[in-house]
């Protein structure tokens, strides 16, 4: 072996070992000819070698840094869930997930969509929360509209012009979270027993909102990297009596696509012929790894069909419970079903985003996020593909901080999730995500919070578990 070999090779071991990670810079030509004892051409041939090999970049006066890996080699399957509309189960799941707390159960939390809650950017946020609670006047200590702080609105439509949205002040209602903005949206549009088509797999929250409201789910296939089948969509449409469709199209949650924007207008075409409505679950569409941000449905609409339901939950902390909705031409019946539930939504935790968003604090904030996740994005799919056994499926999120994966074999994830809790570890089983149970072979992660060594270790663990899982299955 060439010297200029053998340094490339110790490199390698170092990236693939994780001394050095995704998006790190290596040492400097110099640093490494004195570590190793090597010349400096003889340094600069390794970095040439390991820039073959799609392991590192040189950056003009920067030096060299850690490539993150390409698309997973496999990819989770096009979803294929059953062809009628299902009752909803899965909420004895669903409680036990969003009851459990990695304070008093003592958890790693491995698959929960929690953003990252220690960013530095987010200290301009404390300090506003801290000098309302200190100075507030009694505009604060009261009710606000019961359609939200105007302030607020006024931020939230010239955020919404960066989707392609032109939206009015008025068009805009405040919701306790994303949640409550996608439960009136179904209140509204639906009876107990009528059908709701979604994507599949489809986060949790909403399918429990279809099962509270006794409606059907029509659970459509669904493609890890262009999202739902327009195709099945359109023959569900002619085959059953759908009221509304559910969907989360840019950063999906949980696999993490972004709709073509072509398939997203084709998809506002087909629920206007077919005279139904679409609730867009925008939630993680400010976190997009793709500029410029991607447009949404409601951008595609024309005649009010779509309910554009998003939050700061995910872009900022999910504690202050600040949603919002543009419900288009069922506003009306939307505040009716707004003021029957919840009433006007707290004062003191809009007026603080207001601020924060006014002063520019957001986009910053969102930069250093996005940045951030698509780092760790990168390292989590190393990590993956290092300690889980071979074969395993992994999405390639396109924007937010939650990856999916498909296991191989017959694994129950319900049965790793139980025995990983035991070692002080949290998975999210794919089963929530489906009406009847479905991809119980599948599991959530998140990678928002930084990819320390526990983290790491976390996940070694649980592919050492689903690899035992899988051995156990193999006939002696």
């Amino acid at each position: 072996m060439k010297r200029y070999d053998h340094v490339a090779q110790t490199l390698t071991q170092r990236i693939e070992q994780g001394q050095y990670r995704i998006g790190d810079r290596l040492p400097s030509v110099r640093t490494l000819c004195r570590e190793l004892g090597v010349s400096v051409s003889t340094a600069q041939e390794a970095y040439r070698r390991l820039e073959e090999s799609g392991l590192a970049e040189a950056r003009p006066r920067s030096g060299y840094y850690v490539l993150p890996r390409p698309t997973p080699s496999v990819l989770p399957k096009v979803s294929r869930p059953a062809q009628r509309p299902l009752d909803v189960s899965q909420w004895d799941q669903v409680l036990e997930l969003v009851a459990s707390s990695p304070v008093h159960d003592r958890l790693l939390m491995l698959g929960r969509g929690i953003p990252d809650l220690t960013a530095a950017s987010l200290r301009p946020l404390h300090r506003q929360l801290s000098t309302l609670h200190r100075h507030v006047a009694a505009h604060g200590l009261s009710y606000d509209s019961l359609q939200g702080s105007l302030e607020l609105r006024r931020q939230i439509v010239r955020l919404a012009d960066k989707s392609g949205c032109l939206l009015h002040p008025d068009d805009v209602l405040i919701t306790t979270g994303c949640q409550e903005a996608l439960s009136l949206a179904l209140r509204t549009l639906t009876e107990p027993g009528d059908v709701v088509a979604v994507d599949s797999p489809s986060f949790y929250g909403t399918m429990q909102i279809l099962k509270a409201q006794k409606l059907k789910a029509l659970e459509i296939p669904t493609d890890p990297q262009s999202g739902i089948s327009l195709e099945a969509l359109e023959l569900a449409l002619e085959q059953w009596p759908i009221k509304a469709i559910q969907i989360t199209p840019t950063c999906n949650n949980p696999l993490g696509y972004t709709m073509p924007e072509a398939r997203k207008r084709a998809l506002v075409a087909l629920a206007q012929r077919f005279d139904v409505a679409i609730v867009e679950d925008d939630i993680y569409g400010d976190l997009s790894f793709d500029t410029p941000r991607p447009r949404t449905l409601k951008s595609f609409d024309d005649d009010g069909r779509v309910l554009l339901c998003s939050a700061f939950s995910k872009t900022l902390v999910p504690g202050l419970r600040v949603g919002w909705m543009a419900p288009g031409r069922y506003r009306d019946q939307v505040l009716h079903m707004k003021y029957v539930s919840t009433g006007a939504s707290a004062t003191l935790p809009q007026l603080a985003v207001a601020e924060f968003v006014q002063h520019g604090h957001y986009e910053r904030h969102l930069r250093e996020m996005i940045r951030q996740y698509r780092q760790h994005r990168d390292i989590m799919i190393d990590w993956v593909m290092r300690y889980f056994p071979p074969g395993t499926g992994v999405s390639y999120p396109q924007g937010g901080f939650l990856l999916w994966l498909e296991l191989p074999g017959n694994i129950d994830c319900v049965r790793l999730k139980e025995r990983l809790v035991g070692e002080g570890l949290h998975v999210t089983p794919g089963s929530l995500f489906s009406a009847s149970g479905k991809y119980r072979h599948c599991l959530r992660l998140n990678y928002a919070t930084a990819m320390t060594p526990a983290v790491e270790a976390g996940i070694r663990r649980v592919g050492e578990a689903v690899t035992a899982l899988l051995d156990q299955q193999v006939p002696a």
